[in-house]
């Protein structure tokens, strides 16, 4: 079985969308594959709860309890490793992690980044995308890198700025399609269709089309 261990820090709403299409495309079954794990920085996270409800294990390595980011990345990697991932992802996970933890999964990392990358890299990118006037935004699915927000992308999902968006309704909108990109890279990548060469993302069979969602 490929394990699948999902990194949270909050709702976790990307989260319940992955398990959603677990169940209902049978990634066990066709696949080999499933979300044996999920581990959040923060004890009260209400993804944890999500996670609990599908039955996933959970743990909490919360980055609170540690003098400093390596150590507390040592502490995140030791949970990670107990589940023999074939990926790690991301899934709303606000932790800077350092280069050593992120070599160790090079290739087996992914993030979803609520802009289309690399423009509005880091926090708050629906309100920089309205100040400075976009007509596109959106998210990105990208390898994670010892960059913040610069690893390799693999696809994205965009959508016009309507002139009445505020920073609360474009967001909704961005989340609405990540609930649909994340889980589809994940399975790209657990069917060998998305990989990580010289790092360069390469593709097998995917249209640019695919590789772009644009909201309808």
């Amino acid at each position: 079985m490929k394990n699948i261990v999902c990194l949270i820090s909050g709702r976790g709403s990307n989260l319940e969308a992955i398990l959603a299409v677990q169940r209902s495309a049978r990634w066990g079954e066709r696949l080999g594959a499933r979300v044996a794990a999920v581990v959040a920085n923060r004890g009260d996270a209400p993804g944890l709860d999500i996670a609990r409800r599908h039955g996933v294990d959970t743990a909490v390595v919360a980055h609170r309890d540690y003098p400093d980011r390596a150590q507390f990345d040592a502490a995140l990697g030791v949970v990670i490793d107990r589940h023999e991932p074939a990926l790690v992802v991301l899934a709303g996970f606000l932790r800077v992690l350092t280069p050593l933890l992120v070599e160790r999964y090079q290739g087996r990392m992914i993030n979803i980044h609520p802009s289309l990358l690399p423009a509005f890299g880091g926090l708050d990118t629906h309100r920089r995308a309205l100040d400075e006037g976009v007509r596109v935004h959106g998210a990105t699915v990208h390898y994670v890198s010892g960059a913040l927000d610069a690893g390799p992308i693999i696809a994205q999902a965009a959508l016009a700025v309507a002139p009445d968006d505020t920073e609360q309704a474009l967001a909704a909108r961005v989340l609405a399609l990540e609930h649909v990109l994340l889980p589809r890279c994940i399975e790209w990548i657990l069917q060998g269709r998305v990989r990580l060469e010289g790092g360069r993302v390469h593709s097998t069979g995917l249209g640019a089309d695919q590789l772009l969602l644009r909201d309808a």
